[in-house]
């Protein structure tokens, strides 16, 4: 075999084996997906409900996760005003997923959550001046341990591995996107009238607070990509 042959050989194999070291590598990366608030759109909503300057709604997430792995999520309200009380109406609140239809209870996690899930929930208050910070999640996602007689998230918020094939695949490939929101009910009430026995509970107003989840090209579980 002439030299030449030998070196296209070789280099055959080479290229062979680089290929197929990058695909087992790529093939090993955790599919990465990414959660968005639109923020925008629920300053909106305030702003034609004349909230903007007494209510401040946001949401703390990570810049990626994997598959399936978010399963709550963490929520500030801050009230603004000077002599407003915001009432936070967990029971009557829900998360709305648009590619099922589907609308799911909203349960307000507690460090050592034990109570009857069927048990009404108290609003939360917030006072003038002042920030509610609470993890919630929806009623389907807890799992009671038999044990310690506690519930905890199991399952995903979005469950991605169980969408229909055809939405899977599109998804996986990044041809769509998934929605959902956090249908957040808010009761506004002067301080002085609070809710006091016999007192009509103040008038709603329902913010909707829209997400998008997109999946991330497998470039971005790179570590020097993790941060952008």
């Amino acid at each position: 075999m002439r030299s030449s042959d030998q070196n296209l050989v070789v280099l055959t194999i080479y290229i062979i084996g680089v290929s197929y070291v990058f695909n087992r590598m790529v093939e090993s990366i955790d599919d990465q997906v990414k959660f968005e608030f639109k923020k925008g759109i629920v300053d909106e909503q305030l702003k034609e409900n004349n909230l903007d300057d007494k209510i401040g709604i946001s949401f703390k997430l990570k810049s990626s996760y994997p598959i399936d792995d978010l399963k709550d999520l963490s929520i500030s309200i801050e009230n603004k005003s000077e002599n407003i009380a915001v009432y936070v109406d967990w029971d009557n609140s829900s998360l709305v997923v648009e590619h099922s239809k589907q609308s799911r209870r909203v349960i307000r996690k507690s460090p050592d959550l034990t109570r009857d899930l069927a048990v009404p929930q108290s609003p939360s208050l917030i006072a003038p001046k002042k920030t509610l910070s609470e993890t919630v999640t929806a009623e389907d996602v807890l799992q009671r341990d038999q044990v310690a007689g506690t519930y905890s998230a199991k399952k995903p918020l979005i469950n991605i591995n169980g969408l229909q094939k055809k939405l899977y695949n599109d998804f996986m490939n990044r041809r769509k996107e998934l929605d959902f929101s956090l249908q957040l009910v808010l009761r506004i009430s002067e301080v002085r009238l609070g809710l006091a026995p016999g007192r009509d509970f103040p008038p709603i107003s329902i913010i909707n607070c829209p997400f998008t989840v997109r999946k991330l090209p497998w470039t971005y579980a790179l570590p020097w990509n993790k941060k952008k």
